[in-house]
């Protein structure tokens, strides 16, 4: 009660409640507001990618793999951005409509691994590419549809990639390059590496805290005038900081001193040309990871880009990059689907 004009403790502690109680209401309200304006997939979006998935499945080899550009060494790695595409729009091999692709998919990688956790059949010159991206997809396939034949295939994936990092605190100290030994490093094979590595521990499955802390340190050491670099001391580039931004980013650093520049340099380079695609495969997953103004300006932009290369053939999409030879339409249509999908939230690794 109140006594000439004076709070009693009783009174007192009512108005707390009434304030926490407006607070609390605020917080929801805030909540629910940043939800309702966070990118949605609205129904031209949901046809593209609907038609990429169909025409995906039906460009799957008779083996479960999907190739590109007529490159047996491509298989490995095509057949793991693949998976991702499928997984992106909620297919994995227990559920969705695209249950047997994913599922065949996913065996082709695991019968291609040796018991040394090497992936057969990939260049040996650019391996850890390959064998990142299909860890990653392994990984995520684990989470969502476990199994002890999937669990072990992937321990093996990850202690490869552990016993591959360039050592020390060198200038190449933490991170990885082409071929699976330990020497050498540039960001653009490292990211893929963390990336595995941050899934796997997200699951359970043992990584050395050192081997983490290591690579961010050799990101660290590739950022450079806001942005990130192939290489320590050369200059950033549209592709280089994407994968730095996003190492960061899965990796827990999301309030970092360098997350903030690096994403406002991304818009500003989101058009270069060199490695255009390439880098979106880690812009967009760092940028939804920010999330709020910047991930739905960013959404907004890409799914308008996205949209207007759409090759419409029938019932299926694809998309094909003259300009970026590097390789084929595999792989531009599950990027571009695996982005356009991104709001369905279906891939665990994007999640905070």
């Amino acid at each position: 009660m109140i006594v000439g004009g004076i709070f009693t403790p009783r009174a007192l502690s009512f108005s707390r409640a009434l304030l926490l109680v407006a607070l609390l209401f605020t917080g929801r309200q805030t909540q629910a507001q940043e939800a309702d304006t966070q990118p949605v997939v609205d129904e031209p979006t949901a046809a593209l990618i609907d038609g990429a998935l169909t025409w995906l499945a039906q460009n799957q080899a008779r083996n479960g793999s999907w190739n590109d550009k007529g490159d047996p060494n491509r298989a490995v790695a095509m057949t793991g951005y693949t998976l991702m595409a499928f997984m992106a729009a909620g297919n994995l091999p227990t559920g969705g409509e695209y249950a047997k692709e994913v599922g065949r998919g996913v065996q082709f990688l695991l019968d291609s691994m040796q018991p040394d956790g090497m992936f057969l059949g990939v260049d040996g010159g650019k391996y850890m590419y390959s064998h990142g991206i299909a860890t990653i997809a392994l990984a995520e396939v684990y989470g969502q549809s476990p199994s002890e034949a999937l669990r072990i295939k992937l321990e093996r994936a990850i202690q490869l990639i552990v016993a591959t990092q360039a050592p020390g605190q060198s200038r190449n100290g933490g991170g990885w390059r082409y071929r699976p030994k330990p020497g050498d490093a540039d960001l653009s094979v490292t990211v893929l590496q963390v990336a595995a590595l941050r899934a796997a521990k997200n699951l359970g499955i043992e990584v050395p805290q050192q081997t983490l802390d290591d690579a961010v340190e050799y990101v660290r050491r590739c950022a450079k005038d806001g942005g990130f670099t192939y290489q320590p001391g050369g200059k950033p580039g549209f592709a280089t900081t994407a994968a730095g931004l996003y190492s960061l980013q899965v990796s827990g650093l999301y309030e970092d001193p360098l997350v903030e520049p690096a994403s406002r340099l991304l818009f500003d380079k989101m058009t270069e040309t060199k490695w255009n695609t390439y880098g979106h495969n880690y812009a967009a997953p760092a940028q939804y990871l920010r999330g709020g103004d910047t991930w739905r300006e960013w959404y907004g932009q890409m799914r308008e880009t996205i949209s207007k290369g759409a090759v419409k053939v029938g019932r299926t999409v694809h998309w094909e990059r003259e300009k970026e030879n590097y390789a084929g339409p595999l792989y531009f249509t599950a990027i571009y689907t695996t982005i356009l999908a991104m709001p369905y939230n279906y891939i665990p690794l994007y999640q905070r």
